[in-house]
């Protein structure tokens, strides 16, 4: 039983990190979506959901790709470049192939089309500036699955039911453990009130006065003493009730040893609950921060493009 509870710790356990690291993912994957500076990465490479099939067959629409930051010098014709740029008068990522490269002096801007444009270059010409990375791998289908992520829907089955399941869990995991400490506090009172009431059973029959011996009285033909008079070398009534006592009273005291041990357990057990509770509030409150960050960053970003004159309302997503 104790092997079963330790398997359904850890699996919990595992649970709790798969949840942190899908809610790190789905945080991730709303921050990477395109602004007109720059786009969000982890170590370099950043994940886009593909919007349309002017790439197919490299990838199609669905696709989760991969884009690696890079140095545009490093680029050359035939390379597939993700770069900002403007789609339906509107500010837009796009991922298509390099047809030609221009040179003019330090200055470079590079032609792209698509793979399934029928050779039809794409209207802007775009410079060093607009290129966020380079294209170096995909993930069939993986880009409807984060699209289903970034959903409320998604989020909410995926992420929020088992974190609240999860928390449910706990809470019922504290209140058994609080109801087992209180039984335990219980029997441990009663097992404490039975021996002081033993021991105080134990002085007051050690005090008690042994019964006097009769007059021995003159001896009978056959060389009997009168009948009814106590023997000389008779026993004490008490000393058998004595040793029972004894016996019930060491019983008594390692039944209590042993429910202070149970009781010392479960309080040890509800001390690291509580320092998991802990830890689980500074974690939501470390969250909370990141997000009045985020809110102080996108307003800095607005009142930046509206003292420029410009008012950005792109799409979050690969074209």
């Amino acid at each position: 039983m104790k092997i079963l509870k330790r398997a359904g710790t850890v699996v919990l356990s595992v649970i709790l990190w798969a949840i942190i690291l899908i809610a790190a993912l789905y945080a991730f994957t709303t921050m990477a979506t395109r602004d007109n500076q720059n786009v969000a990465n982890i170590f370099g490479y950043t994940p886009l959901t593909v919007q349309s099939d002017s790439m197919v067959p490299t990838f199609a629409s669905g696709d989760l790709i991969f884009i690696k930051k890079c140095d545009p010098a490093t680029l050359k014709e035939g390379d597939i470049i993700c770069f900002h740029t403007i789609i339906d008068n509107e500010y837009a990522l796009n991922t298509h192939r390099i047809q030609s490269i221009e040179t003019v002096g330090d200055a470079r801007s590079y032609t792209t089309v698509g793979d399934n444009n029928n050779g039809i270059a794409d209207q802007h010409v775009i410079s060093d500036g607009d290129i966020v990375g380079k294209y170096v791998g995909h993930l069939s289908g993986f880009g409807k699955v984060m699209d289903f992520l970034s959903s409320s829907t998604g989020f909410l089955i995926v992420i929020i039911l088992p974190m609240m399941l999860f928390f449910i869990y706990q809470i019922y995991h504290l209140i058994t453990i609080s109801i087992r400490l209180k039984r335990a506090l219980a029997v441990e009172n009663a097992r404490a009130e039975e021996i002081a009431r033993m021991e105080t059973a134990q002085k007051m029959m050690g005090q008690q006065p042994i019964p006097q011996m009769g007059r021995p009285m003159p001896p009978m033909a056959g060389g009997q003493g009168q009948p009814g008079a106590p023997m000389a070398n008779q026993p004490a009534a008490g000393m058998p009730n004595e040793n029972v006592n004894e016996g019930k009273a060491a019983a008594a005291r390692s039944e209590a040893e042993q429910a202070l041990a149970e009781a010392k357990r479960i309080k040890e057990e509800a001390e690291a609950i509580r320092a998991k509770a802990e830890a689980e509030q500074a974690l939501a409150e470390a969250k909370r921060m990141k997000e009045e960050a985020e809110a102080i960053r996108a307003k800095a970003q607005a009142e930046l493009e509206k003292a420029k004159g410009e008012k950005p309302d792109g799409k979050g997503a690969e074209q």
